[in-house]
């Protein structure tokens, strides 16, 4: 009985996409990070590969993993290919692109951009950067494949959420889903 319990267990995670928000950058404390690329703790990341690992053996899936091409997804990844994973990267699961205001401390980005940003949130771009509406088209789109697991980041893992929860409704401030913290698993729907 315990065996049936266990592929149950396996067939159902398989139907799900596993994404894991990367570990704490270095250096990221209250500042505006999107595509600035800054380096992790390596036991953080090493720490977190092996949670997944685990995870992953637990239920079954495929040693696939996807994550973005920046440091603080990709250091993870390098840990798992250093275990025998096949480790992809895919630009479509960077962080959300905050143009000029990227890498600044939140309280340098002026009060009135973010609040012209907020009334027009899907398709302003914050700091001239990347509109939301560009973000959830990537989420929208992301094929895994065979994967079942992925490192990516909060804005990226934000979008997901509101997808799956609200995929008609236009994205907007007031309830934009918080982003999991820092090595937290969030499980996705896989659409067929």
């Amino acid at each position: 009985m315990a065996g049936v319990n266990a592929n149950e267990s396996a067939a159902a995670s398989a139907a799900w996409l596993h994404a894991w928000r990367h570990p704490r950058a270095e250096g990221a404390e209250g500042r505006c990070i999107g595509r600035t690329d800054l380096p992790v703790d390596p036991r953080r990341a090493k720490r977190l590969a092996h949670h997944i690992r685990v995870f992953a053996r637990r239920h079954a899936l495929p040693r696939v993993v996807i994550t973005s091409p920046l440091e603080r997804s990709h250091a993870v990844g390098r840990w798992l290919a250093r275990w025998g994973w096949e480790h992809r990267v895919n630009e479509a699961l960077a962080e959300l692109d905050f143009g000029r205001w990227d890498g600044l401390p939140w309280d340098r980005v002026p009060k009135h951009d973010i609040d012209a940003w907020c009334r027009d949130f899907e398709q302003a771009a914050p700091g001239g950067g990347e509109p939301v509406a560009s973000l959830m088209q990537r989420v929208r789109h992301f094929d895994p494949g065979p994967a079942r697991v992925v490192i990516t980041h909060g804005g990226w893992l934000s979008a997901a959420q509101w997808l799956a929860v609200r995929p008609q409704q236009a994205p907007d401030c007031a309830h934009w889903p918080a982003p999991p913290g820092h090595g937290q698993r969030t499980g996705l729907p896989m659409t067929a």
